[in-house]
């Protein structure tokens, strides 16, 4: 994986980074089970259904894709979409887009902006008093852009040991009908020292944007979802996606998700233990960090129309795409906006998007700068790599 993709593979989901930092490559059961790709005609897309094809030899249940360019869509699938029926992946399933909701809550705050209803230099503090403070954090200080951008310092609440115990063990299995608040998520993160000050680096963090759906609220006097349906799945016409709540499912057509629940092992860089079914989880654990369902057709039609324009004033696309570098290790050279992930691939071409990571489901969506050429796709296991090499076969010329 190249330094400026390793950002997408080791990006936190939207509930821990373990999700999507276990890009190695591991054989289970479904590399044995692997069905054939199942696609539309090639139509130029030879190279990334091959890599398709690779995630799943190298230990991937399945996985499903749209890309879309001027010869129109190209939808694919391959490996397995449930292990105990041995059914195949779909090529329209819908999955859980984890922090891809991200870039979906940026827009709504940078359309509030265009409005005159808040102010991207507001301090946190203003609209949301008393609720980042405790152990060095101070609403005050940090600005929405800030959360935006995760140059806040704010500690991300999946890094508290209590919830990686719930959520990253085996544990899981009794908590994953909880219900959560979002206050009661930030609540967590308050219980530690923030990662530095405000504007003083680049971190990864939930706790961000579980506040900038807070911040939402308070502007519309409406929750969150409810805003991201009126201003952008319906005027575009997102038919499979949803902002699910406590909904635990995911609505069909759809496969099963997969997850090993463990750490990786430091001898072998491999997940460990048994592969659990994680299909069902109340998304509240994640909320405005990334509770959405899509599919790879919609949040590819997303992406363009956010690139081209169609969602947001030429001012609050400009912000989107001011980047800042998103340092240490996690990063590897990426560069991040306002949940807005901009890359440069090792061909030179640029491409914006978002990755998502959340029990069972691994997604990358994005798009090149004018909104025409656009990829999506998702693995239904949390532990495998591949997503780089899909990646470059489908934007970089042989």
């Amino acid at each position: 994986m190249s330094d400026e993709t390793r950002l997408i593979g080791r990006q936190r989901g939207p509930v821990r980074r373990s999700l999507a930092r276990a890009a190695v490559v591991v054989a289970v059961a479904a590399g044995a089970l692997a069905a054939p790709a199942a696609a539309s005609p090639d139509h130029g897309h030879a190279r990334t259904r091959a890599a398709i094809d690779a995630a799943v030899r190298g230990g991937i249940p399945g996985v499903t894709a749209q890309a879309r360019d001027n010869r129109g869509p190209w939808n694919a699938a391959s490996g397995i979409g449930d292990l105990r029926e041995h059914t195949p992946r779909g090529a329209h399933d819908r999955f859980r887009a984890a922090s891809i909701t991200k870039t979906f809550v940026a827009t709504v705050v940078l359309q509030l902006e265009a409005e005159g209803k808040l102010d991207l230099d507001d301090r946190v503090g203003q609209w949301l008093p008393g609720v980042v403070a405790g152990h060095g954090h101070d609403g005050d200080r940090i600005t929405v852009r800030q959360l935006l951008n995760h140059t806040s310092g704010i500690y991300d609440y999946t890094d508290d040991p209590g919830v990686v115990r719930m959520y990253f063990t085996p544990e899981f299995l009794k908590h994953r009908h909880r219900t959560w608040t979002p206050r009661e998520l930030v609540a967590v993160a308050m219980r530690h020292k923030p990662d530095f000050a405000p504007g003083k680096g680049w971190r990864y963090s939930n706790t961000n944007y579980l506040l900038a759906g807070l911040i939402i609220e308070k502007a519309t006097g409406h929750p969150y979802g409810d805003e991201i349906r009126r201003r952008v799945i319906e005027p575009i016409g997102l038919r499979a996606t949803s902002v699910p709540g406590t909904n635990s499912t995911v609505p069909g057509p759809s496969s099963r998700a997969y997850s090993k629940l463990s750490e990786l092992s430091k001898a072998s860089k491999k997940p460990e233990g048994r592969t659990y079914d994680v299909t069902e989880l109340n998304p509240s654990a994640a909320g405005a960090s990334g509770e959405m369902i899509s599919d790879a057709a919609d949040l590819n039609r997303f992406y363009s129309a956010l690139l081209r324009g169609r969602l947001l004033p030429k001012k609050q696309l400009a912000e989107m795409k001011r980047t800042v570098p998103a340092d240490g290790d996690e990063a590897g050279g990426g560069r991040y906006g306002l949940g807005l992930l901009r890359l440069k691939l090792r061909c030179g071409t640029v491409v914006w998007g978002h990755g998502g990571g959340i029990h069972g489901s691994l997604s990358l969506a994005l798009t090149t700068t004018d909104g025409r050429h656009a990829l999506t796709f998702n693995f239904n296991g949390d532990w495998a790599g591949g997503q780089d090499r899909i990646m470059q076969a489908e934007f970089c010329p042989q």
